[in-house]
């Protein structure tokens, strides 16, 4: 295979981005260059709710010296992504117009979850030692610029995901108005961040043995992966040993400790503020091994290339992890594990055997999947208004590795389960969804609610089914010796909308099973 160029852009909060990676079948994904520009867009946005005339201009300047460089290098494919001090802005659109016509680059909004999920394949591009270290009770810590992203592995799976809004940049704009004296500033930020770590604390950790900590961040990563590990792998650094280094920190100014570690003086503040932080969660967690990979939100923009384009492959299923993060959501708020993995195992099947009707992809199966794993998840809340629940429940409930627009799919899928569904004139009306995400969820919402008929009892009395597609019928051979009167009377509501989705007509076929 010919080697194959790549850039990965990050437009973030604080700093523009640049690394140039090639992609071979000998070297797999390798860093070739890697151009950083500061850039303070996240102080205009968390402060204004805009990105100023002088900051775009100087945006625009070197992304098109960017763009220089990419030719220099021959780069055939890029991306560009922009992270919350784009997303959060009151004209967002108004920004990414002005620098398609100034520089002739897409800038692609990232949501949050969408955002985090790269940072967590950035990590996973570090092979061995990330599968190694999440085999065992790991959190991961992304600090940003507008929040940070906890989440919390147990056994190599992903067992929650929260964001907090406590991001380096929007705690130092509290600092500055509030003018702290040197003295101070520990027990602030500490004081800011202790309330939502505790309460993650509360509602996530619990029993959990949380020994590890994955840092992702721009200042105290770097510093670690700079001076050397205290331990025999670079980037790996015991709790004990960090802890020092925290306390030598504290007896500098940001002068000193700019000059100590080398690095800007206008960066120091902002590394002092992520190094609080993370002592914060030492303490509340017990964390004993500490690993900054050094990584960035561009090595997992590149990652996700190489993986989309199968240049580069993973063991690591990140699919799975999505759907633990569904599971744990359902948990949390009651659902049924055993039904939802009823339904789970009947939609797919169903899905599997109508991909010549319906014309969707392995990403439309996933989000079936996470509507029959969270299909009653508003019951937690009231039982009469189920579907609004469950939507407002899934909205409000971040799904990690899902863009908004995809959490809105599923969302939607779960709410038109439980009540009747809503033709686009109507939706469009209350909502900006395109016409391809109202077919989806339209054809998702068909099998799901032929799914959910199936098991109306909650009695799982199917021990075997098969689907088969002829003709204009989805046949349903279902093996029981159970009565299931109930379910063929309430299937054909459900079959009457599929049918008018599908044009294919749905029908039950019991057969007997022989008892010796």
């Amino acid at each position: 295979m010919p080697v194959s160029m790549f850039a990965a852009i990050d437009v973030g909060s604080y700093e523009l981005a640049m690394k140039i990676f090639e992609f071979s079948r000998k070297n797999g994904m390798r860093e070739i260059d890697h151009v950083r520009h500061r850039i303070d867009l996240g102080t205009d946005t968390y402060a204004t709710g805009k990105v100023s005339y002088a900051r775009m201009d100087e945006l625009c300047r070197v992304l098109r010296e960017f763009s220089d460089i990419m030719k220099s290098y021959k780069v055939e494919h890029y991306r560009v992504y922009g992270t919350s001090a784009i997303r959060e802005t009151e004209n967002t659109n108004i920004i990414l117009d002005q620098i398609k016509i100034r520089t002739g680059m897409k800038i692609e909004i990232l949501s949050n979850s969408e955002q985090r999920f790269l940072d967590y394949k950035s990590i996973a591009s570090k092979g061995e030692f990330f599968n190694k270290i999440i085999d065992k009770g790991t959190a991961i810590v992304d600090i940003g610029g507008g929040s940070i992203q906890l989440s919390l592995f147990d056994k190599d799976s992903l067992i929650t995901t929260q964001n907090l809004r406590l991001g380096i940049l929007r705690i130092r704009e509290k600092l500055v108005k509030i003018e702290p004296v040197r003295y101070q500033i520990d027990g602030l930020v500490e004081e800011m961040a202790l309330s939502q770590l505790m309460t993650f604390k509360k509602l996530f950790l619990k029993d959990r043995d949380i020994k590890n900590l994955i840092i992702v961040d721009d200042y105290v990563s770097v510093v670690l992966q700079q001076k050397g590990s205290m331990t025999k792998e670079k980037g790996f650094v015991t709790a004990e040993d960090y802890c020092k280094f925290y306390d030598l920190l504290k007896t500098k100014n940001v002068e000193e400790i700019a000059i100590y570690l080398g690095i800007p003086a206008e960066n120091a503040h902002l590394l002092y503020i992520s190094a609080i932080l993370i002592k914060q969660m030492l303490r509340i967690m017990e964390i004993e091994l500490i690993w900054a990979p050094g990584v960035t939100l561009c090595d997992g923009i590149a990652y996700e290339y190489g993986e989309r384009n199968r240049l580069i492959t993973h063991p690591h299923n990140f699919e799975q992890d999505i759907i633990a993060c569904a599971k744990n959501i359902s948990k949390r708020f009651m659902g049924s594990k055993k039904r939802g993995e009823t339904l789970e195992q009947i939609s797919k099947t169903i899905f599997d055997s109508m991909k010549k009707a319906h014309g969707l992809g392995k990403r439309e199966r996933l989000f079936l999947q996470l509507a029959a794993i969270l299909h009653d998840c508003g019951k937690y809340i009231t039982l009469s208004t189920v579907a609004s629940s469950s939507y407002n429940i899934i909205m409000a409930t971040e799904i990690i590795g899902l863009s908004h627009q995809e959490r809105e799919i599923v969302a939607n899928i779960v709410k038109y389960n439980h009540i009747e569904f809503e033709y686009y004139e109507e939706v469009s009306k209350k909502s900006s969804m395109d016409k391809q995400s109202y077919l989806t969820i339209a054809k998702l919402t068909a099998i799901l609610r032929v799914t959910n008929a199936l098991d109306k009892s909650h009695k799982q009395k199917f021990k075997n089914f098969k689907t088969t597609l002829k003709d204009n019928q989805l046949v349903i051979l279902v093996e029981t010796n159970d009565d299931i009167t109930l379910e063929r009377g309430l299937f054909q509501e459900k079959a009457d909308f599929f049918e008018e989705v599908y044009s294919i007509r749905p029908v039950i076929k019991q057969k007997k099973i022989n008892q010796i």
